[in-house]
């Protein structure tokens, strides 16, 4: 397997103060996001400034970096960002590289980020920010499994560092859940942008009532779906097992097709990235010309989209936000769209939870390294998770 070219971060001082002084602008009038934390958990992260810290936010779309950049411009601090190879593209890309963001091949062993992490981690008074669920659930208000790399790093480079001085240094783990929020009545939008779909998919509404149209649109896109990969129906299947049924079908399509061997022992989400590296490498050297690269390209995108949904995500919790949640995986399969238009102005809500220093921990990764890491990186899943629960409009 080749190996990409790594994107180094490029911090520009200056140009990031710079962007940070007018960021909150450009997130209001142009992401209509308006970010709210308060004064109590910036006073947290305050008292932490002069020490190595790493941020362990959910992840629930696309906006959440701009997000974690628009609390940096809060704090006044610079911040380096751990960010998918893929997610690097002509300026954009550039001015990510300048204001503190590197890259990662998700799907494999990527031995210059992981050499330049910890290389970063060794550095006094680093921040760094790293998505411990890997990639985005397009769920607002439930986290993912956390995988345990960011955290494993930052244990391996406290070692390092433990071996040139007497004392174990100071290193901070925090957990930050980010919820959006859709303020007032926005029936009429979600009413407008069922409509867009339904006009997409010659669905003609028998229902005035949001929730039963939200379905016929979900029951279609899920009808065409089963349809293009010639699934065959299981009878009486609910809509849970039709969509896990989907899934494991799309898993094995890509796989069998670039002669994958199944890891059944890893997530989904794990298999696709793994999919996606090597898909990659096969486009690049055109080593399959008789694969439809597209098509397999389309199919992990989709995985990934509808990775974390159930039946019941809407019915359980009617909130605005999850039917917004929900109607932007829709848009991204029906109009095939990476970054659905936002629907309105949002107030996105970032809850800091008390700093775990590191030492806390190291008699026990010394012990068990493994069952150490796991314990902590659920103790944080739990901690945002928790706070995601108790945020409300």
């Amino acid at each position: 397997m080749s190996e990409a070219k790594f994107l180094p971060p490029k911090q520009n001082a200056l140009l990031t103060r710079l962007i940070q002084s007018i960021f909150y602008l450009v997130m209001y009038f142009v992401y209509q996001i308006k970010l709210e934390v308060s004064d109590r958990d910036i006073a947290l992260l305050k008292e932490i400034d002069n020490q190595r810290v790493v941020y362990l936010p959910n992840h629930s779309n696309l906006d959440d970096g701009l997000v974690m950049f628009l609390l940096s411009a809060r704090l006044g601090q610079l911040l380096h960002y751990i960010v998918a190879y893929e997610a690097f593209s002509g300026f954009v890309g550039w001015l990510m590289q300048a204001v503190g963001a590197y890259s990662i091949r998700r799907g494999m062993g990527d031995r210059l980020s992981i050499v330049h992490t910890l290389k970063i981690l060794q550095q006094p008074k680093c921040k760094l920010v790293v998505f411990p669920e890997g990639g985005c659930s397009y769920q607002n208000d439930t986290v993912m499994p956390f995988r345990t790399g960011g955290i494993e790093l930052a244990f391996k480079a406290i070692a390092k560092l433990s071996k040139k001085q007497s004392t174990i240094p100071d290193l901070y783990f925090v957990p930050v859940s980010i919820k959006y929020c859709y303020l007032g009545n926005w029936d009429r939008q979600i009413a407008q942008s069922l409509g867009e779909l339904e006009t997409a998919l010659s669905i003609q509404p028998t229902s005035d009532d949001l929730y039963s149209r939200l379905r016929g649109v979900s029951a279609k896109v899920l009808t065409n779906l089963e349809t293009e990969y010639h699934i065959t129906l299981q009878i009486e299947s609910d809509w849970n097992q039709r969509i896990a049924n989907l899934k494991q079908h799309l898993l094995n399509y890509c796989e069998e097709r670039l002669k994958i061997a199944p890891a059944t022992q890893l997530p989904n989400r794990e298999r696709v990235y793994k999919i996606q590296s090597i898909l990659a490498d096969a486009i690049k050297s055109n080593s399959s010309p008789e694969l439809d690269y597209q098509h397999l390209k389309l199919t992990t995108v989709r995985l990934l989209n509808f990775d974390a949904i159930y039946d019941g995500y809407v019915a359980d919790e009617p909130t605005n936000e999850r039917f917004f949640a929900t109607l932007d995986r829709l848009e991204r399969e029906v109009f095939q769209i990476d970054r659905p238009k936002p629907k309105g102005l949002r107030r996105v809500r970032v809850k800091i939870d008390s700093p775990i220093a590191a030492r806390e921990y190291w008699q026990h990764y010394q012990a068990d390294s493994t069952q150490a890491i796991a314990n902590l990186t659920q103790r944080i899943q739990q901690k945002v998770q928790a706070n995601l629960n108790s945020s409300r409009h």
